[in-house]
């Protein structure tokens, strides 16, 4: 199977999960077609396929993570809801489709993500309570780390109180690691995490560690060289808004350069990871 058709076939196995999720009901029913919205607007399902793929390359089962990576998802959905918010970043468009408060107002699109980011939890404990391991509950808590204030959402405050402001270096750093890197650090850990490969994890979190960096140099890059209609989102909103990015601390080419070092970084751990090759060509 080619990278392509595989990727195909773990985007299924990902998306079919979460509809089975999301088969619950809900009074009243607005908040759960908002939630639905969001969740199935599109996406490549990047966070959950590499913490299946680590798992897989490190001999691990892919029921096994199956829920912690649908919750990934979830979390990563909501984060982007109340990223476009008119609080936070004010965007209209989001995967080539409106933003959900856009379609379902404010009130509903911010209770559309606590509901994304309670339900992620309450499906890793419905998955505990059946298979209550060591493993199990180490994912989980990963996870929740990632997403907390020592992570995530404490990369939103610094983002947040750094507008209109010069940052040095580290602050940059420091921001997007958490921001971005630490939830896709978590999603390769938690792979490595189910699978039991504890002598991986070192190679694992570094893995995660410099593509989540490649990750976010690379989107500073696309806000500022790239096409609305390719990338389905308003462009050029963080120079507008004088957010920090790579761009406006490094500038272009030194951004492309800082990019393709941690990619290659990355490249060299993912080799390393997995034999097979997959998740060499998905960084």
């Amino acid at each position: 199977m080619d990278f392509k058709d595989e990727m195909l076939t773990k985007q299924k196995v990902v998306n079919d999960y979460l509809m089975k999720c999301m088969e619950i009901k809900c009074s009243p029913q607005i908040i759960l077609d908002s939630m639905k919205y969001s969740l199935f607007a599109g996406g490549k399902r990047i966070r959950p396929i590499l913490a299946i793929s680590i798992c897989e390359a490190l001999n691990g089962e892919v029921k096994d993570v199956l829920p912690f990576a649908a919750s990934l998802e979830m979390i990563h959905t909501y984060s982007l809801i109340h990223d476009d918010l008119p609080a936070m970043d004010n965007d209209k468009y989001r995967r080539g489709k409106l933003t959900n408060h856009m379609v379902y107002g404010e009130s509903i699109a911010i209770l559309a993500g606590d509901g994304l980011l309670n339900y992620a939890f309450e499906n890793i404990f419905d998955f505990l309570t059946i298979n209550p391991c060591k493993k199990n509950i180490s994912a989980a808590g990963v996870i929740a780390k990632a997403a907390g204030v020592s992570g995530m959402i404490g990369g939103q405050v610094i983002d947040i109180q750094s507008k209109d402001k010069k940052i040095d270096e580290k602050t940059l750093h420091d921001m997007h690691r958490l921001k971005t890197g630490e939830m896709i650090k978590a999603s390769c850990l938690t792979g490595a995490i189910i699978a039991e490969a504890n002598n991986s994890m070192d190679i694992v979190e570094e893995y995660g560690s410099n593509l989540g960096i490649a990750f976010q140099i690379v989107d500073d890059i696309l806000d500022y060289t790239g096409d609305e209609k390719d990338l389905g989102k308003t462009i050029g909103k963080d120079k507008k808004s004088d957010k920090p990015t790579f761009i406006s601390m490094y500038g272009v080419e030194k951004s492309r350069e800082l990019a393709a070092l941690y990619t290659e970084k990355a490249a060299k751990n993912a080799k390393i990871i997995d034999k097979k090759g997959f998740l060499l060509e998905l960084t």
